[in-house]
């Protein structure tokens, strides 16, 4: 049974205004931890589908518990909601949105957030996670703005063809960590743009980042292309990076 405590979480909903995006704003979630206070700083933890995260894969319980009962440091987590029927356009780096969509986070959602909460500006303090193309636009996010991000999760990240071809064209890559799982059942996965082997685009991305020298916290397990495989990893992946306090 789950503690009560666990289930005693904070959310705020909030709605970010962009210049970059066609609706001209964006809907979040911001997790506050237990004991959050205004005068503390805290790594932030930004998630693409947001909505899904919360709810599928139920960060915000879990945090609760890394907090309350693991020794892990405080953190806030910032989910980005999107629009379904956009995801592609927005999470692809050959979507028509995709443009827009990194623009808005790396120059509008950021600012916007470290404005308005107690967020650590270091690259090392903001992680990006997310989910099949959620992990793809994640890295992507890091490959464009490597001042802001350098922490990245991906859950059966979606690289696709175009997704390698980048990262085949980017430099050195030492500055960044990634946490990347992919479930061994999800050799034919059947997405909007076809049939994929997606353990395959993992394993073909890992050796392409390592030979750019980022650190890959790399992982091949049981599961399918489903919120119920992802979110037994979401502790793990969160204490690769957020670690236990010290002091």
């Amino acid at each position: 049974m789950t503690d009560e405590r666990y289930l005693k979480r904070t959310i705020v909903k909030e709605k970010v205004a962009s210049r970059c995006l066609p609706e001209g704003s964006r809907d979040l979630r911001v997790y506050l931890p237990p004991g959050y206070n205004e005068l503390l700083s805290y790594p932030v933890v930004y998630c693409q589908d947001g909505e899904e995260f919360f709810n599928f894969g139920r960060i915000a319980t879990i945090a609760n518990q890394l907090i309350l009962d693991e020794g892990i440091e405080p953190f806030i987590i910032v989910g980005v909601d999107v629009n379904k029927k956009l995801r592609s356009a927005e999470y692809s780096p050959d979507g028509d949105l995709f443009a827009g969509y990194t623009d808005f986070f790396g120059n509008e959602l950021v600012p916007y957030i470290e404005e308005k909460y107690p967020v650590r500006r270091e690259p090392s303090e903001r992680i990006l996670a997310g989910d099949s193309l959620g992990g793809s636009v994640s890295l992507h996010l890091a490959l464009t703005f490597p001042h802001l991000f350098q922490r990245v999760i991906s859950f059966s990240g979606a690289f696709y063809p175009v997704s390698q071809s980048i990262a085949a064209e980017t430099a050195k890559l030492e500055w960044l960590t990634m946490y990347m799982i992919v479930g061994l059942q999800e050799t034919a996965f059947e997405s909007d743009r076809g049939v994929f082997d997606f353990v395959a685009l993992n394993r073909e991305m890992k050796r392409r980042l390592e030979e750019k020298g980022a650190t890959l916290y790399y992982g091949e397990h049981d599961g399918n292309h489903v919120w119920g495989f992802w979110q037994k990893f979401i502790p793990e992946a969160l204490k690769t990076f957020l670690g236990a306090e010290t002091g």
